[in-house]
């Protein structure tokens, strides 16, 4: 397939460094591995990490975790693994060998950008304290491996995380930056309406649930408009709509499911209450009645400002890297957040598209591998920059 001409900044590594990257990256595309059962593609990062010279551990079999440098403090880099069940179409020499999956997300190129800065770590390691590196299964599913990770001690030590994620419709060679609320949380919810069936025919003897959930989906719309506050954005979608097997029976029972976001951890703990009691007041006055199931999934993103501050000291050191400080956030999640729930951290985009690239997800995305070369730098020099920040902090500098 055809892609539109480059703007990556690929002066960033040197030629081989960035060919290595490359080699990965497509390595990991061939080879892409569902949430949790990334068993290969960690093995793959665990015998490229003993090539480097390192020496990687596994908290779990389908992740891998490398310190780099000795002592204290300790600060850690982030990548993803986990691929998407998507039947890739993009034609590409290194396509997906395993049918029905696909890297449509980016985190073939996480994972190589990771490996790449490993190698820069190692063949000069940190002055003071350690790097922890930390290649993560399942991103993509609830309830995520960072929560795994995390309960595992993955953070032991740690005073700061940095998180790079590619991103498509950004111009390729371009670091966006959002500081504090970043990306949404994602819970998700089930409301079943239950009432009495009956005869299409003879609504009068029955209970129209059908009619009653699909009240339900606009009340809660007007809700989400309505009695939220519009300077904290909110999003309820309801996005099943289940009920009925036959066009003449009303049946005893619908079901809804959908998903509610929010950027504030305090307007997202009132969304369950709100849903319930909208959903409620409808069914009632349609005579039924409602059960709601809500499962709390991935907290909001919320960016700290002074590793922020570090990242971006960081991107100035990165040859031909441009960066947009402006950057919206978006009500998109990531588990991400389990480590900022821990530890303060930073979570940043790296532009590796444009226009006429297809969006994530898709099973003609693609992206531009000059630009990996810039996400590696940027990784490696986050690192550098916030260990010494925190080491002249507690006076271990020098």
């Amino acid at each position: 397939m055809s892609l539109p001409p480059s703007t990556a900044t690929p002066e960033a590594l040197p030629p081989e460094a960035l060919a290595r990257v490359i080699a990965w990256r497509r390595h990991l595309h061939r080879h892409p591995e569902p949430s949790f059962g990334e068993l290969q593609t960690a093995a793959f990062v665990r015998r490229t990490l003993e090539d480097l010279g390192g020496g990687p551990r596994q908290l779990t079999p389908n992740s891998v975790t490398l310190d780099i440098g000795e002592g204290g403090p300790v600060v850690a880099l982030r990548a993803d693994m986990d691929a998407l069940p998507i039947l890739e179409e993009t034609g590409l020499e290194f396509a997906s060998q395993n049918p029905g999956f696909m890297h449509a997300c980016g985190h073939d190129a996480h994972t190589a950008m990771l490996l790449g800065a490993a190698e820069c770590l190692l063949r000069r390691p940190p002055a003071h304290g350690r790097v922890r590196l930390i290649f993560q299964h399942a991103e993509e599913i609830q309830p995520g491996g960072a929560q795994e990770l995390v309960r595992l001690g993955v953070l032991e030590d740690v005073r700061a995380i940095v998180g790079l994620h590619v991103w498509a419709p950004l111009e390729a060679g371009t670091l966006a930056v959002h500081t504090g609320p970043a990306m949404a949380s994602n819970d998700a919810f089930t409301l079943t309406v239950r009432g009495r069936g009956g005869h299409a025919a003879l609504p009068h003897q029955a209970t129209d649930v059908i009619a009653a959930a699909a009240q339900v989906v606009v009340n809660l719309q007007q809700a989400a408009a309505r009695a939220l506050d519009p300077l904290e954005p909110a999003v309820i979608s309801v996005t099943q709509f289940n009920g009925g097997h036959s066009y003449n029976v009303l049946p005893d029972a619908a079901v809804l499911r959908g998903t509610a976001r929010a950027f504030s951890p305090a307007l997202r703990a009132t969304l369950p209450e709100l849903i319930e009691r909208v959903a409620r007041s409808v069914a009632a006055a349609h005579g039924a009645e409602v059960e709601l199931e809500y499962q709390h999934g991935f907290a909001p993103v919320i960016n700290d400002p002074g590793v922020v501050a570090r990242v971006l000291e960081a991107a100035r050191r990165v040859p031909g890297l441009r960066v947009r400080q402006d950057w919206p956030p978006c009500m998109a999640s990531e588990d991400f957040s389990a480590y900022q729930a821990a530890v303060p951290g930073a979570f940043v985009f790296l532009g590796v598209g444009g226009a006429g690239y297809a969006p994530h997800h898709h099973p003609r995305f693609v992206l531009e591998e000059g630009a990996l070369g810039g996400g590696v730098r940027l990784l490696e020099e986050a690192a550098r920059e916030l260990l010494t920040q925190v080491a002249a902090g507690t006076g271990q500098e020098g």
